[in-house]
This record gives C-alpha cells, sequence and structure tokens, in this order.
C-alpha cells in the first residue's frame, strides 16, 4: 500500500479507538458496563445488531462466495423478517420485564439454575469459537498486505479491539458501533461504484449483470428441494427461520444489543427495522461477488487469488506450476475473449448468440477444474494455509485495481466490520460468564465493584481465547459459511429449550435438561454423517428439544414434571 493509504487506514482505526474509549470511560457499575443503563434508541439499537452480525466475515467473505457459488447464499436470510416479529412478540417482552443482563436468567425463573447453567455454556462455547473466526478475518488482510506471519496478526487484530471493549463496555460497544457501520456502508456502496467504473472495456452495468447471469452467477432463488443443498428457498425460510430466531432470541450477542434499549418501543423498531434492512444489504454485498465474477470474465483473474499460497507452490512444485500457469493463460484469454464476443452477438442480436454462450460456459467449467486442480495441489503440499481463496477474491480486486486511499480505507473498513461483530460477542460472553457461571458457582457475595472488575477480567479473558481460536481457522475454507455451519451445530438445542420455556409450561428443568443433552447429540451425529444440509440442523436441534422433552413428560409422574 501508498503512504496516503495507510495514513488513512491507520487514521481511520486510531480514531474509532479514541472515540471509544472517550464515549465508555467513567464506568461505575456492571449496569452501565454490560446493559449501558438502558438507554438506547432505537436506532442505535438497530446499528448495533445490523455491525453485530454483518462481521468483516460479511464483507470479506460475502463477495467471495458470490464469485464461486452464485447469489443463492442470500436465501439464507429469507427466514429473518418472520423471526424478527416472532421475538418481538415473545421475545423481547419477558427479557424487558425481567429486566435481564442475560438471556439465560430467564430459564432459571422457568425451570432451574442446571438448565440456565448448561443454555450458556452451550452458547459460551459456541459464540466463544466462532469469534475467534471473525478476529482471523481481517487478520488475513494484514497478512496478505504486509506479508506478515497470520498468528503474529491473529494477536495484533484482536488485541487492539479489546482496548475499548474492556474499559468501555456496551456502552462504548454501542456509540462506535454506530460509527463503524456508517463508514462500513458508505465505503461499500463507494467500493460497488468504482468496481462498475472500472470494468474492462467500457463495460456497463448492464452488460456486466448480462455476464453474470449467463455464467450462473445470479442465482438469487433456486426452488429444487434438497436435504444436502445449502442454500435454496426451502432451508433458507425454514431452516433460516430457525437459526435467525435462535441467533436473535437466544444468542446473548444479540440479546445484549436491544436489552440496552430504552424501551420495549425502542427494542422491537430497532429488531424489526433490521428484519427489513439485512436481506437487502446481503443482497447488495453478494451481488458485489458477482459483479467481480464479469469483471474477471472480461479482465485475466489470477490463477489463485491467494498469492502467498499459490508462490509456495511455485517455490516447492516449479515444474507443476509451470504446466499450470501454461494451461491458465491460454483459458483465461479464451474466457475473456468469449465474453467480450458475447456482448458484441447480443448487441448485434447476432444468431450465434446461443451457440457463443454454450462455448462461455464451456470454458467456464474448463477453468473451474484448473483452478480445482490448483487448490488441491497447494492443499497437498502441506502449506499451513486457507483451502480455498474464496476470502481473497474481493482482497485481490481491493489491492490492485482501486485508487490510492481508496484502498487504505476498505481495509479500515473490514477492521471496522470486524470490531463491531467481535466487541459485541466478547461483551455478551462475559456478561454470560460472569452471571450465568461465576457468580453462580461463587462461593460469596460481591459487591458492586468488584464485579465490575471480574466483568472486565472475564471480557480480557475471552479475548485472549478467541484469539486462541483464531490461530486454527486457518483451515476452515469460506469464512461466512464456516461461522454459520459452527452457529447451527448449537443454536438449534438453545432455541429448543426457549420455546419450552414459553409455550410447554407443563415441563420441568429436569426434563428440558435432559433433553436439550440428547438433542446437541442428535445434532452433531447427523452433522457428522452428513445427512442434511447445515441450515436444517437448527430446524432438527430445536424439535428435537421439543420432542424429547414431550416423550420425557408422557414417562412423567403428573405431579412432579410441572414442578421446578
Amino acid at each position: 500500500m501508498s503512504n496516503i493509504d495507510w495514513t488513512v487506514l491507520i487514521f481511520t482505526l486510531l480514531a474509532v479507538v479514541t472515540y471509544g474509549v472517550f464515549i465508555g470511560r467513567g464506568q461505575k457499575s456492571n449496569a452501565s458496563y454490560l446493559k449501558a443503563d438502558n438507554k438506547m434508541p432505537w436506532y442505535i439499537v438497530l446499528l448495533g445488531i445490523m455491525a453485530t452480525q454483518a462481521s468483516a466475515i460479511t464483507f470479506l467473505s460475502a463477495p467471495g462466495q458470490a464469485y464461486t457459488d452464485g447469489m443463492r447464499f442470500v436465501q439464507y436470510y429469507f427466514g429473518l423478517p418472520l423471526a424478527m416479529i416472532v421475538i418481538c412478540i415473545t421475545f423481547i417482552p419477558i427479557f424487558q420485564r425481567l429486566n435481564v443482563y442475560t438471556a439465560y436468567e430467564y430459564l432459571e425463573n422457568r425451570f432451574d439454575k442446571k438448565t440456565r447453567v448448561l443454555t450458556s455454556l452451550l452458547f459460551l462455547f459456541s459464540r466463544g469459537l466462532s469469534t475467534g473466526i471473525s478476529i482471523y478475518a481481517p487478520s488475513i488482510i494484514l497478512s496478505s498486505v504486509l506479508n506478515w506471519n497470520i498468528y503474529l496478526t491473529n494477536i495484533l487484530t484482536g488485541g487492539i479491539l479489546l482496548i475499548y471493549t474492556y474499559v468501555g463496555g456496551a456502552k462504548a460497544i454501542a456509540h462506535t458501533q454506530k460509527l463503524q457501520f456508517l463508514i462500513i456502508l458508505g465505503t461499500m456502496a463507494f467500493a460497488a461504484y468504482l468496481l462498475v467504473q472500472h470494468m474492462p472495456n467500457g463495460i456497463g452495468f448492464k452488460d456486466a449483470l448480462y455476464l453474470a447471469g449467463k455464467s450462473g452467477k445470479l442465482n438469487v432463488i433456486t426452488t429444487d428441494f434438497d436435504w444436502k443443498d445449502k442454500y435454496n428457498i426451502w432451508s433458507g425460510l425454514i431452516g433460516g427461520f430457525f437459526l435467525a430466531l435462535s441467533y436473535f432470541g437466544t444468542d446473548q450477542s444479540q440479546v445484549g444489543r436491544y436489552i440496552t434499549a430504552k424501551d420495549n418501543t425502542n427494542a422491537k423498531m430497532g429488531l424489526l427495522l433490521n428484519g427489513l434492512v439485512k436481506i437487502p444489504m446481503q443482497f447488495a454485498i453478494l451481488l458485489i461477488g458477482a459483479l467481480l465474477f464479469a469483471f474477471f470474465s472480461l479482465k485475466p483473474a489470477p490463477i489463485y487469488f491467494n498469492e502467498r499460497s499459490y508462490q509456495h507452490l511455485k517455490e516447492t512444485q516449479p515444474q507443476q506450476a509451470a504446466i499450470f500457469e501454461k494451461e491458465h493463460f491460454a483459458l483465461a484469454q479464451k474466457f475473456n475473449q468469449q465474453s467480450k464476443n458475447i456482448l458484441k452477438e447480443k448487441e448485434k442480436q447476432s444468431p450465434n448468440l446461443n451457440a457463443s454462450i454454450a462455448d462461455f460456459k464451456s470454458t467456464q467449467k474448463e477453468v473451474k477444474e484448473l483452478h480445482s486442480k490448483v487448490e488441491e495441489a497447494i492443499n497437498k503440499s502441506n502449506y499451513n494455509a486457507e483451502k480455498t481463496d474464496t476470502n481473497y477474491i474481493f482482497l485481490y480486486f481491493v489491492k490492485n485495481t482501486l485508487p490510492v486511499g481508496m484502498i487504505g480505507l476498505l481495509f479500515a473498513v473490514i477492521f471496522l466490520a470486524s470490531w463491531g461483530s467481535i466487541s459485541a460477542a466478547l461483551n455478551s460472553l462475559a456478561a454470560c460468564s460472569l452471571k450465568d457461571v461465576h457468580l453462580i458457582f461463587g462461593k460469596k457475595e460481591v459487591d458492586e465493584e468488584t464485579e465490575l472488575k471480574y466483568s472486565r477480567l472475564h471480557t480480557l479473558a475471552w479475548g485472549i481465547f478467541s484469539i486462541a481460536v483464531a490461530m486454527f481457522a486457518t483451515q476452515m475454507g469460506s469464512l461466512i459459511e464456516a461461522v454459520n455451519v459452527l452457529g447451527s451445530l448449537f443454536y438449534g438445542p438453545i432455541l429448543g429449550i426457549f420455546l419450552v420455556a414459553f409455550y410447554f409450561k407443563k415441563i420441568n428443568g429436569s426434563l428440558v435438561f435432559i433433553a436439550a443433552i440428547l438433542s446437541e447429540v442428535t445434532v452433531i451425529a447427523i452433522y457428522e454423517f452428513d445427512i442434511v444440509s447445515f441450515l436444517w440442523l437448527n430446524v432438527i436441534g430445536a424439535a428435537a428439544v421439543m420432542m424429547f422433552s414431550v416423550i420425557g413428560l408422557l414417562f412423567a409422574n403428573p405431579k412432579t414434571a410441572s414442578e421446578k
């Protein structure tokens, strides 16, 4: 990067950290540190919810996901709006009425301590791991740009955001998320504009969309039903509904955002607007990936977007790399020429257009097969890096195409997006481990000042844990998919516990505790045997808790079954 880009990057990051420390100074109680004194208006709640969900993974990996697999990933969010309505009707009023610090406090009131602790532990494990993945995503940038070791950049990335998260708690997080997300949306919109402006040969937006469509990248809706297909309208509507219901209704990283609201109305407005805005926002981000495919169909793409990984292959297997490069050069020239021919014939309404499109798709398949061979060779070389180059596609475009200054700002955006979600996650992890585990099993009561000190120590501990997890994230392929798979392994049973609590009044804590354990084992077994795609695990996990609970109720003594 140029000196200007470095200046933009460093200034933006320092400004956000300084603002976070300033706005979060003077914390004197846990109510302020963990819940921001319940003073947040709806628009800060909205931006906080979106910033928590839209991590760096969203902006780094989603365009690459669309580049490789098309835009069908957007169907993953189709169940979101309905889930927001259910949460507003059922979840928020209960959490607001009980004035909880964590979502799992309610479970002790409804069931017992062991059910509260079990559910919190499931959350802590899943969210702790996914936060590590979220730290790893921006670490890729530092590693690639500076040519630094990925393990060093994990420590650096995770350590910087700990400054204002540790000092300022929920108040600092809420206000920095507001600033971060506004910068992110503006910059990403400008990057999309520049992508269209930089299309080779003066190609416009409509022509780029046409090429993306003919290459199969605009597959927004896929209606074929297949249990093993990860992204179709059925898994999106049903599986996505249950995943969103669990994530926004029972995951403390999101619950922690809307329990900071002034009242029920502000919490509900923030959540409902998120349901309306999220799908078009994700659509736009994925569209960038589809347009990137059109861009690289008109201009030679690299043989592999992760340049460091390919360089390792060149150094260790030079003859094999030379063969790959010769084949890639011929295919790239052929593919670029076919793309240009399609657009010319389209404009002239040539009768040869369909034949040209068929040749284009055939060459596209050859390019994909060559890419798979290169990827396989890199993975077999035992190079300790990602299994795919999906997360590097958008990054490659930014580094090699965008003007000076914009590169530094976009790198800053990816950091800011990461910090927004990670800081919220660390705050929620600290709240749960302190309130749902530490204080429950602690031998004595603590005063307000000591509890605040413990909150900060828990925040620090989870920051260190997440950085450690990031060290092992290099083998997870597409990060946006990895983090959603991880969530789906745990969200179903967690949601099932809450659904039983809300709607099955005769079932007690002992029954739901056993049902939750059996359900988690069932979900993990189904995943290990690859029976269905991961989105369905959310449905199965929630349904299994309810089913096992009801079965247990049938065999339990009617009097004891309804006791705590």
